[in-house]
């Protein structure tokens, strides 16, 4: 493995810089001017930018480093993590996409809230924050590991360049400036990872020398994962696009319910190919680098491409962190301005939108807190999703079956599945039993128990409560 010089290091540095201050200038001009702008965009964003802005939410830093990583230890299965992306989209249009559409509403927790009222909104709305504040600590230490290799600066010192340069792209430009800017980092992330991949096979003389010299299992459907881990990924990754707030904050972002339909078929055509192609790069690191720690099975190859050439792809794994890290913030400043401070304090617009902004900031840096904690990113990225699919499940139980309409019972069943979760995965998946499918069973057998056991006062619909009191 080839070292850069000193020189190497600042030419690479300059191009990423350069590239920062464009994407930085051109964030600034798009910026959002109001609340409208920076929460949706204002309705008006065409279906293939918002499908590119769907595909980028599961192939970021976090996905891209997390599943070369898995790639490097057990196999090209690890293309499992994303491909479920790609069955989930289209469903997820299938499904959902009209029915939230048609509510309105630009938070998860609101258009549950629609059946269960404030109560549940506020629990879900918490419980959503949880799991994507964890889901930037890996988006962080992705794409710290993804700097440090090449700028030759530990992890802290990288993931404190992500917070700074990805927090003032999403505080200042919102959903509308982040929108078009991830355009950009789309594209030259999409690049980047082709680039690698074909370096890659390169180094490695193509695919055979790979197959008659590594175990089996490196290139089988299952890996070394198992057919019970992929069938939670798939689960996990479905559940949690059904759910997950920038997706629906995206969708309502679009003109209409057709083009919000069409986004997520934009959405499943670029995640395909893309994850074959990071999980053969974690493979090809395995074989031509043995000896490294998995977390740099994707970045390994900087170091041994001329150096033009790991500048323009450095520039493009530090685009696809801003992207990651951008749309995960933004989802969770729009949780906690639409469901906590607008509730509680009544702002004016002008009001609304200077808090967004400072509470903008406090959400980029938080994440700093816990980066060294995290070794197995993509173990972390599958818990999130675990987490969110329970919320998945309780909705798809609001707007599929009428029956379930007790409060109380969709209460117990968000609150009883993320602890129950967050234990399992603390433990370790007892039993072999993976935490996902904790998260699939927990909510929906609390619902069930909850109707069977009779409530002292019955929990009527919010609306109907409403409705009987002349409201």
């Amino acid at each position: 493995m080839n070292h850069f010089t000193t020189e190497d290091t600042l030419y690479i540095v300059g191009i990423v810089v350069a590239y920062i201050l464009f994407t930085t200038w051109l964030t600034f001009r798009l910026r959002s001017k109001d609340s409208g702008d920076f929460m949706e965009g204002s309705r008006a964003m065409p279906a293939f930018i918002v499908g590119i802005l769907l595909m980028s939410e599961y192939i970021g830093a976090k996905s891209t480093i997390g599943t070369a990583q898995a790639a490097f230890e057990s196999g090209v299965a690890a293309s499992w993590s994303v491909l479920g992306a790609a069955i989930g989209f289209p469903l997820f249009g299938l499904l959902l996409v009209k029915r939230i559409y048609n509510t309105g509403k630009i938070t998860i927790s609101g258009a549950i809230s629609e059946k269960y009222g404030r109560s549940t909104k506020n629990i879900v709305s918490l419980i959503m924050i949880y799991a994507l504040l964890l889901v930037n600590v890996g988006n962080y230490v992705s794409g710290a590991a993804a700097i440090s290799t090449v700028l030759k600066i530990n992890l802290p010192e990288a993931a404190f360049i992500t917070a700074i340069v990805s927090t003032f792209y999403f505080a200042f430009g919102g959903m509308k400036g982040v929108a078009w800017v991830t355009m950009l980092h789309s594209a030259l992330k999409y690049v980047g990872v082709l680039v690698i991949l074909g370096f890659a096979l390169y180094e490695t003389h193509g695919f055979a020398p790979m197959v008659k010299n590594m175990p089996d299992y490196y290139w089988t459907w299952d890996g070394n994962f198992g057919a019970g881990t992929i069938v939670a990924w798939v689960i996990g990754t479905v559940g949690s696009i059904f759910c997950t707030q920038f997706v629906i904050q995206a969708i309502s972002s679009t003109k209409n319910v057709e083009s919000a339909k069409r986004s997520t078929w934009v959405a499943f055509f670029f995640c395909l190919p893309i994850a074959l192609a990071i999980a053969i790069i974690g493979v090809a690191a395995k074989y031509l680098h043995p000896e490294i720690h998995s977390l740099y099975a994707l970045p390994v190859f900087l170091q041994d491409m001329p150096v033009w050439l790991a500048g323009l792809v450095t520039t493009s794994l530090v685009a696809s962190i801003f992207v990651s890290v951008s749309t995960v913030a933004l989802a969770i400043a729009s949780l906690v301005v639409k469901d906590f401070y607008v509730p509680m304090k009544n702002p004016t617009p002008d009001q609304e939108f200077r808090a967004t902004r400072w509470i903008s900031l406090v959400i980029g840096f938080l994440p700093l807190i816990f980066v060294l904690f995290v070794p197995e990113v993509l173990k972390l990225s599958f818990f999130t999703r675990a987490i969110r699919l329970s919320i998945s499940v309780v909705a798809v139980i609001a707007f599929y079956s009428p029956m379930f309409k007790s409060t109380r019972g969709a209460n117990a069943g968000l609150i009883g599945a993320c602890v129950m979760t967050s234990l399992w995965y603390l433990l370790g998946d007892p039993f072999g039993i993976n935490n996902m499918y904790i998260a699939l069973i927990t909510p929906a057998v609390i619902m069930v128990i909850d109707r069977i056991v009779p409530h002292k006062n019955k929990v009527q619909n919010p609306h109907t409560v409403m409705s009987n009191n002349g409201v």
